[in-house]
């Protein structure tokens, strides 16, 4: 339920705040349930309009990884990790990041903290100098671990395709129009996989640079970020940040289907019902963007080796089969279905 003046305060188990003078670092990290085991999830180095948003970001993001656990069969909690830059572009120093290792150390393993956006493989190493918390550590050769992004996207790209049979009626994906918001290690992996099958693919990204660049790689067009979701296209796939399905911008999408690797695509609850009013399949972000945490969680736990974390992401689309069987047979929207999956996951259904 809502509280502290946080609507997305979800009776976490705990909002943790930290401060470190000496390095500048703040930070929060929340923890949403640890049901099924420790809080797990990335940490990610952003710049935030204001306190407040870099903490509701925490809080979304930590009950989205308690779903995408438990949705993915892990023995893991959810948690979520943001330190907050102080001005756009800033570079996370090496101080700061022992100095969040520090704070991850001091929760004594109800957090278990990996790479997300602004981290790396190289930053993961410094913080886990600090503190044995820490997943998605370099690691050798057919073991699970490393960077979480390949994963992330291959999951994705499964998705994609299992979306594209379900609502498009596709046993391909040759010629289906695809558009790919956020080009990034998820989005443009998955722009990578979906040109080798042929799909007709529209990308952006806030560095546009960058959306050429792979654009002109895969022989693919390229648009503003700004202009994205309003392309005529079979798949809107939006790998970015969270919160771009809102009231302003659904009724704008020119698509028969929603499916990419973003984290809390829809802003409001609310924005379930107007997605599935307007008949748009919807892939619940945090059942098709698993497969990072799949492979980090796994490492974590001793579970298995890469082979044990490709055959799990194998499973991706069955899940989401699941959802949208529900959804049918309910008619209530598929997000709104997954959630009260993994709220009984979770033991709050």
């Amino acid at each position: 339920m809502a509280g502290w003046g946080f609507a997305d305060f979800d009776d976490h188990e705990g909002v943790h705040l930290f401060t470190d003078p000496a390095s500048g670092l703040r930070a929060v990290i929340a923890i949403h349930s640890t049901h099924l085991g420790p809080a797990a999830g990335g940490v990610r180095f952003w710049h935030y309009a204001d306190d407040a948003a870099g903490i509701t970001d925490a809080l979304r993001l930590s009950r989205g990884m308690s779903y995408k656990n438990a949705m993915a069969n892990l023995e893991l909690g959810g948690g979520k990790g943001v330190v907050l830059a102080s001005q756009p572009g800033e570079t996370i120093t090496t101080e700061q990041l022992k100095a969040f290792g520090r704070a991850v150390e001091s929760l004594q393993g109800r957090y278990v903290t990996a790479e997300d956006v602004g981290m790396s493989e190289e930053r993961m190493k410094v913080i886990a100098g600090e503190t044995r918390y820490v997943s998605g550590l370099p690691v050798e050769s057919g073991e699970a671990g490393g960077d979480p992004g390949p994963y992330t996207a291959h999951g994705v790209y499964l998705g994609v395709k299992a979306a594209a049979k379900r609502g498009l009626g596709a046993d391909d994906m040759k010629g289906v129009r695809v558009a790919i918001q956020g080009v990034g290690s998820v989005g443009g992996g998955l722009a990578k996989l979906l040109a080798k099958d042929g799909a007709v693919l529209t990308l952006a990204d806030v560095d546009g640079v960058r959306a050429q660049k792979l654009a002109d790689e895969l022989g693919a067009a390229c648009v503003a970020a700004g202009s994205i979701l309003g392309v005529e296209a079979d798949i809107f796939s939006p790998n970015a940040l969270g919160a771009i399905l809102t009231e302003a911008t659904i009724p704008t999408l020119g698509v028969k289907v929603v499916a990419g690797g973003a984290n809390n695509q829809l802003a409001t609850l609310e924005d379930y019902d107007r997605l599935h009013e307007r008949g748009i399949l919807y892939a619940p972000d945090y059942v098709i963007n698993a497969g990072g945490i799949i492979n980090v969680g796994l490492e974590y736990l001793g579970r298995g080796d890469e082979a044990e974390v490709m055959a799990r992401i194998a499973k991706i689309p069955d899940r989401l089969n699941e959802v949208w069987n529900e959804s049918d047979r309910t008619g209530r929207p598929a997000a709104e279905v997954a959630d009260t999956i993994a709220q009984r996951l979770i033991g709050r259904g």
